[in-house]
């Protein structure tokens, strides 16, 4: 019987996230609705009509063309032959892992991170190890770690770009060099990059830009705004993404047609729906940090322009007892660290809807003051 750890940031939310009036958990840009969506095209009725005439049938398996050749378009060097269409980055890792790891492999995880990328290939029976960030070091990991870590067994090195918890981003010259470590053994790198940099000037590249044997898995749930119609994606070199399709074949028939339908909505107005992202992305974090400057109970390695952070509460209990009271208490919803096996801190999703963030911050703060002895 294959043995898996429980998901701790999921087992977490499906408890508890519905019992929050002020939720400031999530990781998602706050999400868009269907009139919000609708709104974004010259025509307004386009979405509605094109909804409301599409047949329900099981559509393209593996994605519509023209969601293939939205995705492409957001790489350097990728055809549509390199898609796959998946059920959210979830999937995407899923399959990624399932089509390559078996018992015996060596698989190098970043840590903290998320938990798929160093859960499942435990569960298929590899040996894993974990490539720790590093907060004093501003959550970054450390380049000669990996180089240590890594053997000629190593099968595969799973990175979450950008870090979630964290919000740490690893640049295209530290990327390159993750990329020159794996070539020497010829191990593939799995990039979950569901987020993405919104604010700032980093120099960010997906995995498959760099590297022949990168494997690149995102989302439109987190930077599109979009979680609820669990459309994702995985990208690699042709002779893998074939290897790839095989494995789909267990693991899933087709997405469904209206969600590959809004999914090609979203990225044909991706960029409304980003400008629309980092805007609130900019006035939340000037809120955040103002809150941050103010609490003293409460420190922040910044996140890179991305929505999810990962403070460290000054409190003497365990977190996850810290934020079931807070919730219980206030009505406030955080992640604790031990779901993410790193105690004293808590993610923190400053990306919600601006008065819910405020609201949000207010009530931790009370909280926190008022708790000081617990």
């Amino acid at each position: 019987m294959v043995e898996i750890a429980p998901f701790g940031v999921e087992e977490w939310l499906n408890k508890w996230e519905k019992s929050a009036t002020y939720d400031i958990s999530q990781s998602t840009i706050a999400s868009l609705t269907m009139k919000e969506l609708s709104a974004m095209d010259e025509n307004k009725d386009a979405l509605s009509k094109l909804l409301l005439s599409t047949k329900l049938d099981y559509g393209w398996i593996e994605g519509s063309p023209a969601f293939k050749r939205a995705v492409a378009k957001l790489y350097d060097h990728v055809d549509e032959g390199m898609v796959l269409q998946t059920n959210g980055a979830t999937g995407a890792n899923l399959l990624a892992i399932y089509s390559l790891v078996k018992p015996g492999d060596h698989v190098i995880a970043e840590f903290p991170s998320y938990q798929q990328l160093f859960d499942i290939p435990k569960s298929l029976g590899a040996k894993v190890d974990y490539w720790f960030l590093h907060e004093e070091e501003g959550w970054r990991p450390d380049l000669t770690e990996l180089a240590a870590l890594v053997t000629s067994k190593t099968k595969l090195i799973c990175l979450n770009n950008a870090n979630n918890p964290t919000g740490t981003v690893l640049d295209r010259e530290f990327l390159s060099r993750v990329v020159e470590i794996a070539r020497e053994v010829n191990a593939y790198v799995l990039v979950d990059e569901v987020y993405h940099p919104l604010v700032g000037d980093e120099d960010v590249c997906s995995i498959v830009d760099l590297y022949e044997r990168g494997i690149a898995t995102d989302s439109l749930s987190k930077t599109y705004s979009v979680p609820g119609i669990r459309i994702g994606w995985i990208v690699t070199n042709h002779e893998l993404a074939d290897r790839l399709r095989s494995f789909r074949d267990y693991t899933m028939i087709c997405s469904g047609v209206p969600n590959d339908l809004l999914a090609t909505y979203v990225l044909d107005h991706r960029q409304q729906v980003l400008a629309r992202n980092r805007r609130l992305v900019e006035e939340n974090w000037a809120i955040y940090k103002r809150w941050l400057k103010e609490e003293p109970l409460v420190s922040l390695v910044a996140p890179a322009g991305v929505s999810t952070s990962f403070p460290r509460l000054a409190i003497k209990e365990d977190t996850i007892s810290f934020c079931k009271r807070l919730l219980k208490g206030t009505g406030v919803l955080l992640v604790p660290g031990e779901a993410f096996d790193a105690p004293g801190h808590v993610r923190l999703g400053y990306c919600a809807k601006k008065s819910t963030l405020e609201a949000g911050l207010a009530r931790l703060s009370i909280f926190l003051h008022s708790n000081r002895g617990c």
